[in-house]
């Protein structure tokens, strides 16, 4: 009988969800004390399979099992969680992860290190900065950006760092951990309707999508209600709304996703014109050129609209990554996984961001695998997947873990 078992990482889920979890989803939100609870806890069962225990500089915690060879091969996860989370969304990968290691374990001593990783604060819910422990140890963190923020009560990150025993100035330092890395892997729930639609319980990720995040501003001026002809109205709003529907013709052109997620106007009372109406636009692709496009034409469609309404419109990009492919080697050898394990795979683009892209900006080979979403919904408490395709996913994790070892082995 095979050491790997399943069924304990399901049960270790559940374990965990009654732990810190309410009435109202999962509330594990990084640098708080349901955070640290649920890392105590990983710690205890990382120690109880034999692993050596280690923080890095911007708390990361790294479970090791050293190997035969230096080069390592990373598995990657966050225990941390959105308010009113789920009880996968980032916690499979680590505890799946946990129970490879038990399985490595009994093996005896692995061909290569193996190191499993919780990264510290995939989400970003307290201060809304996803990936901290990744991208700091990656060297992609902006510090003066990070220093700055602030959650909802006024607490800075760096102070909520120090309470949790963490240097701000040091979190950088954290980059050595990557110094043997040859390869990472990670499992996650798929969080849309893909897998789900197909009716696949697993699938190979490709990349992880770019992202360009714009404020769109349109300036017209503002009028009375009941007096002002509309022939005569400079209606910021109606320039504004025509943006709906041509971000989605857009996208039917060139594939991805766009999303206007806010839309705020000035004055904002019923008895006046809009002068001001801005927009949140946030568009993502795989390719870089096809993003690219996507953004140019949507520039055009905004000057086009205000044009012809007599507005005005400016731009200020709110935030910005490229698309990261995942090595095609390791891809190839996740599909194979996946074949092994249920028959049939998939290959697709991953939209949210993960710790992932930011360890394949590192120059790690690097590739995710997808386990399907019920309803392809995530960041809610209805968050599931079936048992039967858990258990398939810590298999075909599994697999693919010990595929990765045999080809850092033979580079």
């Amino acid at each position: 009988m095979s050491p790997l078992n399943p069924q304990r990482t399901i049960d270790q889920l559940k374990e965990l969800r009654r732990l810190t979890s309410d009435g109202n989803g999962a509330q594990r939100v990084a640098f708080t004390a349901t955070w640290a609870k649920a890392r105590s806890w990983l710690e205890v069962k990382a120690r109880e399979l034999g692993a050596d225990i280690e923080r890095d500089e911007a708390g990361n915690l790294w479970m090791t099992l050293h190997g035969g060879s230096e080069k390592a091969l990373l598995i990657g996860g966050h225990i941390d969680s959105v308010p009113n989370g789920g009880w996968l969304d980032g916690c499979l990968n680590t505890l799946a992860g946990l129970e490879i290691l038990r399985r490595i374990k009994s093996e005896g001593k692995p061909p290569v290190t193996v190191r499993l990783v919780d990264w510290a604060d995939e989400e970003g819910a307290r201060f809304g900065k996803s990936l901290f422990g990744s991208s700091a140890c990656s060297g992609n963190l902006e510090m003066e950006e990070a220093r700055t923020l602030k959650d909802k009560d006024g607490v800075t990150l760096p102070d909520a760092l120090k309470e949790q025993g963490i240097d701000f100035a040091k979190i950088k330092n954290s980059g050595h951990q990557l110094s043997q890395a040859a390869a990472y892997i990670e499992l996650h729930i798929e969080q849309g309707p893909v897998l789900l639609d197909l009716d696949l319980p697993l699938g190979a990720v490709l990349g992880t999508f770019g992202v360009e995040r714009h404020e769109i501003t349109f300036y017209g001026q503002a009028a009375h209600s009941g007096s002002t002809p509309m022939n005569r109205r400079r209606d910021a709003f109606l320039a504004a709304a025509k943006m709906s529907p041509e971000i989605y013709r857009i996208t039917d052109r060139h594939g991805g996703v766009c999303t206007i997620g806010s839309c705020l106007t000035r004055p904002g009372i019923a008895t006046s014109v809009v002068e001001e109406c801005r927009l949140a636009l946030d568009q993502r692709h795989l390719e870089r050129a096809a993003l690219a496009r996507m953004l140019q034409e949507a520039v055009d469609a905004s000057e086009h609209f205000a044009r012809e309404g007599n507005v005005t419109v400016a731009w200020e990009r709110l935030w910005q990554i490229e698309p990261i492919p995942f090595t095609d080697e390791l891809i190839e050898i996740c599909d194979a996984a996946i074949r092994e394990t249920c028959g049939k795979s998939h290959r697709l683009p991953s939209g949210p961001l993960h710790d992932s892209a930011e360890v394949a900006r590192a120059g790690v080979p690097t590739v995710m695998l997808f386990v399907q979403s019920l309803r392809g919904i995530s960041h809610n408490k209805i968050e599931d997947t079936k048992q039967e395709h858990l258990e398939q996913a810590v298999r075909a994790f599994d697999r693919l873990a010990s595929k990765t070892m045999e080809w850092i082995a033979s580079r």
